[in-house]
């Protein structure tokens, strides 16, 4: 009995070792390196017609940019080239770290999504955007959303 205990034990223990597929379906490692602005914001020049792009975690907006040491740095980025849908001044937060996924460009093996609100007057309900510092993709503005005016 001891050396089935034994054995499901460490079944489990090696099953729970195996990494998982990521369910990100926008990475692309062969999107173009992300460009900076006079005024420390990423240039984007693209919108996304996709409904679920920065708005569902398995469509996040991937913002690697060169490393991950700072993250905010880099979310600060994006989120302050942005503006509300017609053009009004954004205001956002971050709610929490979510959705753990496997990748390469961290030290632990693993990344995690930074969900935030956004928010600007006139506003019915906040924006919830999915960010992700660990992987690439082409860089868009969300749906619903504008760049910010220089």
């Amino acid at each position: 009995m001891k050396k089935i205990a034994l054995f499901i034990v460490l079944l489990i223990s090696a099953t729970s070792c195996i990494s998982t597929k990521s369910t990100l379906k926008n990475v692309d490692d062969n999107a173009p390196d992300l460009v900076l602005k006079k005024d420390n914001t990423f240039a984007i020049t693209l919108f996304s017609n996709d409904k679920k792009y920065g708005y569902d975690p398995d469509y996040p907006v991937n913002i690697f940019y060169r490393n991950t040491r700072d993250e905010t740095l880099n979310e600060t980025r994006f989120l302050n080239a942005l503006a509300g849908p017609n053009g009004e001044k954004i205001t956002y937060k971050r709610l929490e770290t979510c959705c753990p996924f496997p990748t390469k460009r961290s030290d632990m093996g693993a990344g995690f999504l930074n969900v935030y609100e956004l928010t600007w007057e006139g506003q019915k309900k906040p924006v919830i955007l999915y960010l992700n510092i660990y992987e690439k993709g082409i860089l868009m503005v969300p749906m619903g959303l504008a760049l910010k005016k220089e």
